[in-house]
């Protein structure tokens, strides 16, 4: 649950500059830094990637660990429960406070928090030491290999195409509970005509003896529903339902109370009355089609690297709402929990994505085809032990986001293999579980370019169909007419085989802005506008595609290619977020001036 202020409850935010050190042959661990001041003088602010902040090529290619320590003080008065929390480390974490280790945490993009209550003593100064690890490995979500180089470097080997930043991107808390507290809060949300059904469940933690009393509030703090117990149903007459582009936001007050009726701790949860549902080839949101505008986007930003910067993430949104675009995917990893909350009151629709990008070694190592081709699912490369990590991966995502109405659709990895017959005893497990965690959203994944549907295996498991397409730019490149009777082929044999919805998440063209050419010649700004309007144009043939997002949102880094200069520049946006020509063009389409 996100750190908040209630009237049981305090926060302490610990970004700022930290002392930092990095530790590529693992000395730290040997030599127990955490139990002194790191060594030298070098500062890291936090959030950030550490890769790009420092000029040094040794920095943005390190490998190993990286060492974050700050002291911090435990307010006067946190005398019952202290939490040390995480919001993200990438890849993984091991935390002390003072010589104690009181957390490690697998995977780069959720959070994981430690009672460090008997750790800090209250007004008393504590070191608050991190080893963050950005190592890959087959085991690893996302995979990838470390290789060992002839004069002793050693060089991360990775499948994905976004550079593999790392560090603490996201802020860092300290926050204190009663010692019986909220454990966690789960709602599911319905509609019966006019009225929304919120049914709720609360986990206490700590012991003791309470109860639990639930208040529904409307936005303007009245109440409208009430229950007693650690579960039930909240009934909403004239229930204003969270719409796309409305995101009405009601409050479930959960209090515990003592024996004597006394309040022990709060939380508040905000709630999204609103359904989703797949019907044949269309997609539902409160028993009404929808159909997806807008992009993938990463979180990705000069100096920052991944590290959320609120400044830029309004401007994204505002963006997003100048050119007309309706929802976006978290490509290729679980977003900071506050871009969701952001999209919940504004009424973004969210498919929300786990970290599994890259699990796909049939191509070489994903659409760059670098390197030898390798076999994706073997004892060697992604194994059953991968999977145990990608299931702990998409419980966490549950965990931490299946109460934003903003997320309507679970997406459980990008562009794996799909065509191997190994890949079915990989995904139908995964599929299994995130239907039983979550049985009230649709599962999907984003299907890569090979993966025709006469050729993958996996995609009846699924509830909508994800594609990634890029004719005309990686296969008949600048051969628009080839490319879209390709592409409308291709649409035609995925309709005739499914009755699913079709959601296009990936399609787009890499364009230097300011190229410009009297014929549309790839690269040039007119050459993506062209692009785009072809897909348009053919998914406007087309009923069961309910969603075009294009990819991408804004040029973003990369590792250094001859297919990448300056990193991958798909962008409607550049990286410093100015339009490119397209962006016009589809601020018409998408804002209705004659679009669809």
């Amino acid at each position: 649950m996100r750190p908040c202020e209630t009237p049981t409850r305090e926060t302490r935010t610990l970004n700022g500059l930290w002392r930092f050190a990095l530790d590529g042959e693992g000395k730290g661990r040997r030599e127990r830094w955490w139990s002194r001041r790191l060594p030298g003088d070098t500062e890291m602010p936090v959030p950030s990637s550490f890769n790009d902040i420092i000029p040094d090529p040794e920095v943005r290619d390190h490998v190993g660990d990286a060492w974050y320590q700050r002291d911090v003080r435990a307010p006067r008065g946190w005398d019952e429960r202290v939490v040390l929390r995480f919001d993200s480390a990438t890849h993984r974490a091991t935390v002390w406070v003072d010589d104690a280790e009181v957390v490690a945490h697998e995977g780069g993009y959720t959070p994981f928090e430690a009672d460090v209550t008997a750790h800090l003593t209250p007004g008393e100064e504590a070191r608050i030491t991190v080893a963050v690890n950005n190592e890959l490995s087959w085991q690893s979500i996302p995979p990838g290999y470390v290789e060992e180089l002839e004069d002793g470097r050693r060089r991360q080997q990775y499948f994905h195409d976004f550079f593999n930043f790392a560090g603490l991107h996201r802020s860092v808390w300290l926050y204190s509970t009663p010692t019986t507290h909220v454990g966690a809060i789960t709602v599911e949300t319905t509609l019966d005509g006019a009225a929304g059904v919120v049914d709720y469940a609360v986990e206490v933690g700590g012991g003791g003896r309470h109860e639990v009393r639930a208040v529904l509030r409307d936005a303007d703090g009245e109440e409208v529903a009430a229950a007693e117990g650690a579960e039930g149903s909240l009934r909403i007459e004239g229930v204003h339902p969270w719409e796309p582009g409305e995101g009405y936001l009601y409050e479930l007050g959960i209090e515990l109370l003592d024996e004597e009726g006394s309040l022990v701790d709060s939380y508040p949860q905000p709630v999204g009355v609103r359904t989703v549902a797949v019907d044949g080839q269309r997609f539902l949101i409160n028993g009404k089609p929808f159909h997806f505008t807008g992009f993938g986007m990463h979180e990705d930003a000069p100096a920052r690297g991944k590290g959320h910067d609120a400044p830029l993430m309004v401007r994204d949104f505002e963006l997003l709402r100048w050119i007309g675009a309706n929802s976006l995917r978290t490509s290729h990893y679980p977003y900071a929990e506050e871009v969701l909350e952001y999209a919940d009151r504004h009424g973004i629709v969210v498919i929300d994505e786990t970290a599994a990008v890259g699990l796909n070694l049939n191509v070489g190592g994903g659409i760059l085809n670098q390197g030898e081709p390798l076999t994706t699912y073997s004892e060697d490369t992604i194994s059953d032990a991968t999977r145990e990590v990608h299931m702990e991966a998409i419980r966490e995502l549950i965990a931490r986001d299946r109460n934003h109405p903003c997320v309507v659709i679970w997406s459980i990895a990008n562009e794996p293999d799909s065509i191997q017959p190994e890949a079915r005893d990989y995904f139908e497990p995964l599929v299994d579980e995130t239907r039983r965690l979550d049985p009230s959203r649709p599962v999907g994944f984003a299907n890569f370019m090979l993966a025709t549907p006469d050729r993958c295996v996996i995609s009846d498991l699924f509830d909508v169909l994800f594609l990634n397409r890029y004719y005309g730019w990686y296969t008949d490149t600048g051969d628009l007419e080839t490319a879209e009777a390709k592409l409308d082929d291709e649409l035609r044999r995925w309709t005739e085989k499914y009755d699913k919805p079709i959601v296009f998440t990936e399609y787009g063209a890499d364009t230097e802005p300011g190229l410009h050419g009297v014929n549309a010649e790839p690269w040039t700004e007119e050459f993506q506008r062209d692009f785009l309007a072809m897909y348009h144009r053919v998914f406007d043939r087309f009923d069961a595609v309910v969603g075009e997002q294009i990819w991408h949102f804004a040029d973003f880094a990369t590792r250094p290619g001859i297919s990448r200069v300056d990193g991958n520049k798909k962008g409607v946006f550049t990286r410093d977020r100015r339009p490119k020509a397209s962006a016009h063009e589809l601020r018409r389409r998408w804002r209705d001036v004659g679009g669809r």
